[in-house]
């Protein structure tokens, strides 16, 4: 619970402002986002391509959905079955490795596409068991994000991290 608070304060939901959430799991994330926009408004939309994920963030968030702050949707991040969504001020995932398991070129050229111009996406994980292993991790998302033309910086603190790419 500890890093998916820690990665919402990374996020940091604004007023007003449109997130959308890629790997919503169980649906933790979503309820501490929708929480902050109760006061404030926005809206979050949680994608997750697992059936089972969507049915537990609906039931966890059921009154966010009902007040209109959260959609859910079960889809994979691909410009097929997301394309059509956002625009998006922000965007995150938590423990989602598609961006330094893969080059992810697809992936984030839909980012780009998705989020408002100097919107920021949030890749943010904890570290694993083997030392210096989530900071090379952390290098080559932040790699890969700066050569797609994003303005990249890296947030460490207690055994987290989270990569923040900008769109510039």
């Amino acid at each position: 619970m500890e890093r998916i608070r820690w990665s919402v304060e990374q996020v940091d939901p604004g007023p007003g402002e449109q997130i959308l959430e890629i790997g919503c799991g169980g649906g933790t994330a979503a309820a501490l986002v929708c929480a902050r926009f109760e006061a404030v408004g926005g809206g979050l939309t949680a994608i997750d391509r697992s059936a089972t994920a969507v049915k537990k963030t609906l039931a966890r968030n059921a009154s966010c959905v009902a007040a209109g702050r959260l959609t859910v949707v079960q889809a994979a991040f691909t410009s097929g079955e997301v394309g059509g969504l956002g625009p998006f001020d922000k965007i995150f995932s938590i423990n989602v490795n598609l961006f330094w398991t893969t080059p992810a070129r697809e992936e984030i050229a839909l980012l780009r596409r998705l989020l408002v111009p100097g919107g920021t996406m949030f890749a943010c994980w904890g570290r694993g068991p083997t030392p210096g292993r989530s900071d090379e991790i952390a290098a080559r998302t932040a790699a890969r994000f700066t050569d797609a033309g994003f303005r990249t910086s890296v947030v460490s603190s207690a055994g987290l991290q989270c990569v923040r790419a900008i769109s510039v």
